[in-house]
């Protein structure tokens, strides 16, 4: 089962300064139900750590990468990425899955900014409610996505005071 052996992360929702962590959560629009769960779950963790968090929308899941640079550019300290691309009977998932992993791994990498990849890449709709942080569901994806967010603007907090 995906979820076994997941470390228990302390999240931290201010910065080495005592400032509080400012963390844009983008979410695509496609699947609502699993969306709604996602993003729930990535509001509760925010909210519990203090930190400052902005939900914003895009179309789809090709659209984060975009969404993800112009907030890097504006100087978050995170970002959180959720989506959902269900597998069809096209290459379209392969393209979009393609697309939205390199995309999102260039944002983080060319601005130092942890990006939380709470996409689900899944071959149905019920992987995707499993992973969803929705009753009945066995994971919690968007929580665990800005969990990762958090814990990696704390380690990048320790390297810049080196």
């Amino acid at each position: 089962m995906a979820g076994e052996g997941a470390p228990k992360l302390e999240v931290s929702g201010v910065d080495a300064t005592g400032r509080k962590r400012r963390v844009v959560v983008i979410a695509a629009k496609w699947h609502t139900q699993i969306m709604e769960g996602l993003v729930a779950g990535a509001l509760r963790v925010g909210e519990a750590a203090g930190v400052d968090v902005r939900l914003v929308r895009v179309p789809g899941s090709v659209e984060l990468a975009v969404a993800a640079e112009a907030a890097a550019q504006k100087g978050v300290d995170g970002i959180v990425a959720l989506g959902v691309v269900v597998r069809g009977e096209t290459p379209h998932f392969d393209y979009v899955c393609q697309a939205a992993t390199h995309g999102l791994n260039d944002v983080a990498l060319r601005h130092t900014v942890p990006v939380g990849f709470g996409v689900l890449t899944v071959d149905n709709e019920q992987q995707a409610l499993d992973r969803a942080g929705l009753e009945g569901s066995k994971e919690d994806k968007g929580a665990e996505a800005m969990e990762a967010v958090l814990v990696t603007a704390g380690v990048l907090d320790e390297i810049a005071g080196f």
